[in-house]
């Protein structure tokens, strides 16, 4: 069993922040996200993977190297943004006749891997949703088989949207549709679609399940960051070991707080994480990112994702407010 991973992507939604660094290192609820994917790929057992990279690519292998050394990895660029397909053909080299399980590495999924281990056949992970026009779709046939796969559908033909995760039990004819794709320039919107590839799988011969994902987590934005940094803090937040280095602090739950920080005369969370080597004094910060080695002084963030090695100082004001008044500062 083999994993493979894309994460080409440029991360543009999220600058100045992927600026320095790929996207899937950005830190969520105390590790990067394709911490993740690889945490819960290795639970499977599965310790094979190809990584698809491109933008900052040297910074996901050093990562992925140096901290999941137990991964026989390969590393392939995807010198072209070309599409999901595209991202997937560029690696078909390391996967040869290998079950492959397929996991975009941008998102972050509430899912039971084991759900998908557990067929017989190939399946895709979906999730039934109200307006699947944003979405890629299966259609079943009686059997419970995928009969079609279609990107975007306009009119209601199915609402289970496909929502990122392969299981692919015959790699080598993955492999041949994707080679065929290409060589043909079939293209859909102008990139090549894994969804295209999938199809001509099932169009010739190979069997496809379904397997239930609870949720998929989006970090595309500032927004949604944030709202995965509150659900992944509501669901490990438990697990980690609250050790305030520092004095006359209080930690809201759910937050999490690297052991390496240090925090004085503060109030963190809800829903913060302060990441290895932080230094917080006289602050509040809540609903907030603040990532590795960055120093708050004097300072009330709410909303808030915060970069490496960056200082944030300021001061609280002192205010005397009438009746009625309103004030935003």
């Amino acid at each position: 069993m083999r994993a493979v991973i894309p994460v080409a992507g440029f991360g543009s939604r999220l600058r100045p922040h992927t600026f320095s660094k790929p996207k899937v290192l950005l830190n969520v609820a105390g590790k990067p996200m394709i911490s993740y994917i690889l945490d819960e790929l290795k639970s499977q057992g599965i310790d094979k993977a190809t990584i698809i990279t491109g933008y900052k690519g040297d910074m996901v292998e050093d990562y992925v190297n140096e901290n999941y050394p137990e991964f026989k990895t390969d590393f392939v660029e995807q010198t072209e943004l070309l599409g999901l397909g595209h991202a997937i053909w560029c690696g078909k080299d390391t996967y040869l006749d290998d079950e492959l399980m397929m996991v975009l590495g941008d998102t972050i999924f509430d899912a039971d891997l084991s759900l998908a281990l557990k067929t017989s056949n190939s399946s895709i992970g979906v999730k039934e949703i109200e307006d699947p026009r944003r979405f890629g779709v299966v259609v079943k046939n009686e059997d419970g088989s995928i009969n079609r796969l279609v990107e975007k559908p306009q009119e209601f033909i199915s609402n289970l949207a496909i929502v990122g995760i392969y299981y692919i039990k015959n790699g080598t004819l993955l492999s041949n549709c994707l080679t065929e794709l290409i060589d043909k320039k079939i293209q859909t919107r102008g990139e090549y679609q894994l969804t295209d590839a999938l199809q001509m799988m099932i169009d010739k011969g190979e069997k496809f399940a379904t397997f239930p994902v609870d949720g998929w987590l989006d970090c595309g934005k500032k927004e949604t960051m944030l709202s995965t940094n509150q659900f992944l803090l509501n669901k490990f937040s438990n697990q980690n070991d609250k050790v305030l280095n520092g004095k006359n602090s209080i930690i809201l739950e759910p937050s999490f707080v690297a052991k390496d920080s240090v925090v004085e005369n503060s109030i963190i969370g809800p829903y913060a994480t302060i990441s290895s080597g932080v230094t917080v004094k006289n602050s509040i910060i809540k609903n907030s990112i603040i990532d590795n080695n960055t120093k708050l002084n004097n300072v009330l963030l709410e909303n808030s994702l915060v970069g490496c090695d960056a200082m944030v100082e300021g001061s609280f004001n002192d205010m005397n407010i009438g009746d009625n008044s309103e004030l935003i500062i």
